[in-house]
C-alpha cells in the first residue's frame, strides 16, 4: 500500500534506482513549540505576519499528502488523530508516522528553548499502547543526543532499550534519530561525525534484527562521515536530518549531497514548512532527489514558479542560489 515499503525493499536488497531516494515531511515540529513551528503566514511582499493556526497546519499538511511526492508523513500523535479523522491519509501511498519521544534538548518555548540549557534529557508524551489501540500507525520516529557524558549518554540508552520494549509489545516499528550533541561536549568540530557515527553504530550493536530501526535520520557532517556509515552496514539504510532552514539553495544541495554520498533518505522539516510554497519545494526536491536538475537548476526553477503563482519570495534569486550552511561547502555541486 505505502511506497515507504517497496522502496526500503529495494534499496536493502541492493536494487536502489534512481527515482528510489525516500524523502520525509517532518512535521513533527509542534513536539517542540507547536506555536512558531507551524510556520509563517506572509504578507504580499513576503513579511511574516503571524503563525499558522493548528487547523491551518493541518490543511498544509494534508495539502503535501495529496500532492503525493513524498513518502513519510512525519507529524505528533495528537495531529496523526486529528488527520486520520478527516481521512487525510485514507487511500493514499504516503505512509504516516509520528514522533514517539520529546527529549529535552527539543523542547523551544521562546525565547531561547531548553535546547543549550544542558545535556538532553529523555522523555515520552505519547502513549504507545493508545496510539496502537487507535490505529494511527505502526511507524514512529525515535530520538537520542549523545553529549560525550557517561551519565546522560546511559539515561538516553537506558531510555532507548526501555522504548523498543514498549514499541515491539504494541506492534510498533521505529526509525531511529540521532543528533549532534546539544551541549558543549569537548569533541573538536571535525571529529563530531566520527563521534556521532561510532556512538549510533554501538548503540545498534546488541540488537537483533526484530528491534532495529528501519532507517536513521542523522546530521549530514560532511561526505566522509556519511560515506562512513553508509559503507559501515549495508543492511542499515541512512537518512538525514534537514536542520535549520537555510537558503533554497542550502535545501537543496544537502538533499543532492545526501543521495550522492550514499544516504537513501531525507527527512526534512523547517526547509519544507519555512518556504515561501511548501508544495512547490517539494516538488523540486522530488526531482533534485531522482537526478533530474541540479540544486542551482532547482533554485531558479523554484524562483520561476513564485514568479509565475505571484508569490514573494523571502530572498532574491542570487541570495538563494548561495549555500550558507558550511557543511554543504566541502561537496557543493556547481
Amino acid at each position: 500500500m505505502y511506497r515507504l515499503d517497496t522502496k526500503l525493499a529495494k534499496i536493502r536488497a541492493g536494487n536502489y534506482a534512481k527515482g528510489d531516494f525516500i524523502i520525509a515531511d517532518a512535521k513533527d515540529g509542534d513536539m517542540s513549540n507547536p506555536i512558531t513551528r507551524t510556520g509563517p503566514i506572509r504578507d504580499a511582499k513576503g513579511k511574516p505576519l503571524r503563525f499558522r493556526t493548528r487547523a491551518e497546519f493541518l490543511d498544509v499538511i494534508a495539502e503535501i499528502v495529496r500532492q503525493d511526492k513524498v513518502d513519510i508523513m512525519l507529524v505528533s500523535a495528537s495531529n496523526l488523530e486529528r488527520l486520520t479523522e478527516t481521512g487525510a491519509f485514507e487511500g493514499s501511498a504516503v505512509k504516516p508516522a509520528f514522533r514517539a519521544n520529546d527529549t529535552s534538548d527539543t523542547w523551544g518555548a521562546r525565547p531561547n528553548g531548553y535546547g543549550k540549557l544542558g545535556a538532553s534529557r529523555p522523555f515520552r508524551t505519547p502513549v504507545l499502547k493508545d496510539i496502537a489501540a487507535a490505529n494511527l500507525s505502526d511507524l514512529a520516529l525515535y530520538s537520542m543526543t549523545f553529549v560525550n557524558d557517561i551519565e546522560a549518554d546511559l539515561r538516553s540508552l537506558e531510555a532507548f532499550g526501555a522504548f523498543r520494549e514498549d514499541a515491539a509489545a504494541n506492534g510498533i516499528k521505529y526509525f531511529l534519530e540521532v543528533f549532534n550533541p546539544n551541549v558543549e561536549s569537548g569533541i573538536p568540530p571535525e571529529s563530531i561525525g566520527e563521534f556521532v557515527n561510532d556512538n549510533l553504530a554501538r548503540s545498534l550493536s546488541g540488537i537483533l534484527k526484530a528491534k532495529r530501526p528501519q532507517f536513521l535520520k542523522y546530521p549530514f557532517n560532511g561526505p566522509k562521515a556519511l560515506e562512513e556509515l553508509v559503507s559501515f552496514d549495508p543492511q542499515l539504510v541512512v537518512g538525514v536530518l534537514g536542520g535549520g532552514a537555510g537558503t533554497n539553495r542550502d535545501t537543496f544541495e544537502l538533499l543532492h549531497q545526501a543521495e550522492k554520498y550514499g544516504a537513501r533518505v531525507a527527512l526534512f522539516g523547517r526547509k519544507i514548512t519555512l518556504a515561501e510554497s511548501q508544495l512547490d519545494i517539494v516538488h523540486y526536491m522530488r526531482l533534485v532527489a531522482d537526478g533530474e536538475i541540479t540544486p542551482l537548476e532547482a533554485v531558479k526553477a523554484y524562483h520561476a514558479t513564485l514568479t509565475e503563482k505571484d508569490i514573494a519570495a523571502v530572498r532574491s534569486l542570487e541570495e538563494d542560489s548561495k549555500i550558507t550552511e558550511v557543511v554543504l561547502e566541502e561537496g557543493a555541486s556547481t
